[in-house]
């Protein structure tokens, strides 16, 4: 029985580069909650997070991931979605920096203040291009031809989860930033509506795989299935994971984003409009 268990968790293929960071993330973290007073909710959300792209990535899960697409589907809305999400809530940016050597956060210091850093950080986490990359991988990624490369190179197919992940954490550290604009990159309104904006391409996209009547994926028929489910039937629950539950992890962003949003209104913490001047009519 314990080589039965132990199955689910060796890796279906192991990679070096994926141990490297999310041990260094980890311990970094581990690190800074003892420098730190995390509150317990903090703490739950990024280690459920870190536990959800770990299981994704790197256990037994992946082999399923690779021959069935409605397991690819739940592996892309963990990646993409949830573990993001959840991770972004638990707000582990100076969790981290604290966890660091005080000469590597001086450093830091000094790369973010670099006129090559902010040049780079002003086009990278521009919010159009986040929003953008965050929507354009999950349909790049659902066009057959670029599904069958993935599932034919393990380099690229690297590149689309890394791809999901890295976009994932950009695009919900935009939406739950608890600033205002600026120093925040994205206003709190346009942060509340963001997650409605994005998941409607989603939804349409999820619509298409979930009512059509052929085999977009057949190189899952190629890969050997791992469940004996009808071909249609596992693409119809596909679409629907992509259509329902992404939306609902995305419509709870967007309720914590306006969480965000009513706290810093009750600080007054908002930028406030300048005053109307009503200017009278010469006779």
């Amino acid at each position: 029985m314990a080589a039965g268990a132990l199955k689910w968790i060796v890796p279906w293929e192991f990679s070096w580069v994926f141990v490297i960071v999310f041990a260094s993330t980890a311990l970094l973290y581990a690190a800074g909650c003892r420098r730190l007073r995390v509150s317990m909710a903090r703490k739950a959300a990024f280690w459920v997070g870190m536990a959800m792209i770990y299981v994704a990535l790197h256990t037994y899960f992946d082999y399923f991931a690779e021959h069935e697409f409605f397991m690819h589907r739940i592996q892309q809305v963990l990646l993409h979605h949830l573990a993001p999400l959840l991770i972004i809530a638990s707000y582990p940016g100076t969790v981290l920096r604290a966890g660091l050597p005080p000469a590597w956060r001086v450093r830091m210091r000094r790369v973010g203040r670099s006129p090559v850093w902010r040049a780079l950080s002003a086009i990278l986490l521009h919010p159009a291009v986040v929003t953008l990359l965050f929507v354009a991988l999950i349909v790049v990624w659902l066009i057959p031809d670029m599904q069958t490369l993935a599932m034919l190179d393990w380099r690229i197919y690297r590149a689309m989860n890394w791809s999901m992940v890295l976009s994932g954490l950009a695009y919900w550290w935009l939406v739950l930033d608890h600033r205002p604009k600026p120093p925040g990159r994205m206003s709190p309104g346009w942060r509340v509506l963001s997650p409605g904006i994005t998941m409607t391409p989603q939804i349409v996209a999820g619509a298409i795989v979930t009512f059509s009547k052929t085999d977009l994926y057949p190189i899952f028929e190629i890969c050997g299935r791992a469940f004996t489910l009808n071909v249609l039937t596992g693409q119809l629950i596909g679409g629907v994971i992509m259509w329902v539950p992404a939306a609902m992890i995305e419509s709870a962003g967007g309720l914590l984003a306006m969480r965000q949003w009513l706290r810093l209104s009750r600080a007054g913490r908002l930028p406030r409009r300048a005053p109307v001047r009503r200017v009278a009519a010469r006779q």
